[in-house]
């Protein structure tokens, strides 16, 4: 397994080896070793959930205040548009947007640590997308932000498809910064400069 670290302080990718022959392949999804070789522990995991959605679907921009929530990320079936921005106002890459493509066939995983938003968009007619993570949902340390913020400029590689009302509803990164008692202004580009 490969790990490469990220633009995002934190955020790794874990890229396994499939083995495979012309009628299967099996392959490592989580070696906790190696995982713990690069700062994830795995056994702060205590839920494991899998979400269906259909092509141009955006779910995000999520994330929990308080403690926060770790997750680890994949696409067990499809192809997502994957984005993590990093809400940590501690963070030295605080106000990065960083996108990755998660598939079923490189099987790409992703470590999001707490305190970043997360949201993807469904690129093929049907994708899986499996989440681990480390902390009880407690809907009362919700937060989200808007998928479409200017001040983020995410850009979605597809027309956009079902929204839920939630998530249409996301409040702003202005709005979240705010909460967070940081100037929205202050973002880190992928550079590693700071802009204010």
């Amino acid at each position: 397994m490969q790990v490469h670290r990220t633009v995002i302080d934190g955020v790794v990718q874990f890229v396994p080896a499939p083995h495979a022959d012309d009628d299967d392949f099996h392959t490592a999804t989580l070696d906790a070793a190696i995982a713990a070789a690069h700062g994830v522990d795995t056994g702060r995991f205590v839920q494991d959930s899998q979400s269906r959605s259909v092509q141009g679907v955006i779910r995000g921009m999520h994330g929990r205040l308080g403690a926060g929530e770790s997750k680890l990320v994949r696409c067990a079936h499809g192809a997502m548009h994957d984005i993590v921005i990093d809400a940590r106002p501690g963070s030295p890459t605080f106000g990065r947007v960083a996108s990755f493509l998660l598939d079923d066939t490189d099987m790409r995983q992703l470590y999001i640590p707490a305190g970043c938003l997360h949201g993807f968009q469904a690129l093929t007619p049907t994708v899986d997308t499996c989440y681990r993570i480390d902390t009880p949902h407690d809907p009362s340390e919700d937060v989200s932000v808007r998928f479409d913020d200017p001040d983020l400029g995410i850009r979605w590689p597809l027309p956009v498809g079902t929204m839920s009302e939630k998530d249409l509803a996301a409040g702003s990164w202005t709005e979240l910064c705010a909460r967070l008692d940081v100037d929205p202004r202050r973002r880190t580009d992928a550079l590693g400069l700071t802009s204010w």
